[in-house]
């Protein structure tokens, strides 16, 4: 069972990092990014360990906010947010066309949300990758709960460099993680060299599409914004996945920006203008009541000191990802499937 309470909240803020060293490492994390005088440069030959103390940072506030699963979904009209979550990584699973059995493999896992409910649905042993300790301790809590610790298990390593045979999986997917790699080509590249021939690989991606303007002012503000807030060293345009891809020898099935014909806005659950009873958390009212928990809490040392400063650039985070929704110039959800080809010359007859 997901953590959900007040204190799970406080106790968790900083994951492994010790508790007196959390607001050090916020200061740090801030540094790498453009509000504080951050280069794009600097995070990404910095990714491992900005993105780990993003992870030790925010994995309680997440799992607080949004249960087990970190990430938004394609939403119809009269679905709640966790059955829209759920039938986003049943997506995943019957694009991939996964079989029981199968050895499947999720790259940058979380704490296996999406891990559990795949190997679920479709009878298969999934393998998480992490390169976050905290998150693989809370994943491993986890998966004993719901009984597929049998199946299911998390390996710690940069999907940058796998320490995995060639060859060794049937499918790999990824839910909104790669965006966290500093090179999507090499990312890829590892994720190809993995999976078996002809077996596919499945992805959402955050993204910037076609109406983000490099040159507009108020599009970089709230690309910086996203970046600070969701620890990712840049954020590549949809174009650039795809060539990246390519590149690393996939043959493109299909891709789409799937928040683009979704009923409900994906932004929606962030949305200040927005109320639900169901995702309480997430509103306005919801984030208003948990900044003065947070705050509470941190006065009287339940909370370690910098906890409020988390809560601050995820806030900051979520005004830009609605703004970014709204106009439209950032998706979460860039789908592509695609296969890796039975041989090289296969390859070069396409």
């Amino acid at each position: 069972m997901s953590k959900s309470g007040t204190f799970d909240l406080a106790s968790g803020v900083g994951g492994k990092i010790e508790k007196k060293e959390v607001l050090s490492a916020v200061d740090k994390y801030e540094k790498y990014h453009v509000s504080y005088g951050g280069e794009e440069a600097d995070r990404k030959e910095n990714y491992t360990d900005m993105v780990n103390k993003y992870y030790d940072l925010v994995t309680s506030f997440y799992e607080y906010g949004w249960g087990e699963s970190f990430h938004f979904a394609h939403r119809w009209n009269g679905e709640s947010l966790r059955e829209s979550i759920k039938r986003h990584e049943h997506f995943l699973a019957l694009n991939l066309g996964l079989k029981r059995g199968q050895k499947v493999l999720d790259v940058g896992c979380g704490i296996g949300g999406p891990l559990r409910e795949v190997a679920r649905f479709s009878g298969t042993s999934v393998t998480g990758l992490n390169n976050n300790e905290y998150q693989i301790t809370r994943g491993k809590t986890l998966n004993r709960a719901a009984g597929v610790d049998g199946t299911c298990n998390f390996v710690k390593a940069d999907f940058m460099k796998m320490p995995f045979a060639d060859n060794t999986y049937d499918a790999v997917y990824a839910v909104e993680a790669t965006c966290h790699a500093p090179d999507a080509l090499g990312c890829y590249k590892e994720i190809y060299r993995v999976l078996k021939p002809g077996q596919h690989f499945a992805a959402y991606e955050w993204c910037m599409t076609d109406s983000f303007d490099p040159s507009n002012q108020e599009h970089q503000k709230i690309k910086a914004a996203i970046e600070l807030g969701d620890g990712l060293p840049d954020i590549r345009h949809t174009k650039q996945c795809l060539e990246a891809l390519k590149l690393a020898g996939f043959e493109v099935i299909w891709d789409k920006d799937l928040a683009e014909d979704s009923p409900v806005p994906w932004y929606l659950p962030l949305d200040k203008s927005h109320f639900s009873l169901t995702s309480f958390r997430l509103t306005a009212m919801g984030r208003f009541v948990t900044r003065n928990m947070v705050k509470a809490l941190e006065y009287v040392g339940l909370a370690p000191a910098g906890s409020q400063r988390v809560q601050m650039f995820l806030e900051e985070a979520a005004e830009g990802l609605v703004a970014g929704g709204k106009k439209a110039i950032f998706t979460p959800m860039y789908f592509f499937l695609a296969r890796k080809p039975l041989s090289a010359s296969e390859t070069q007859d396409s």
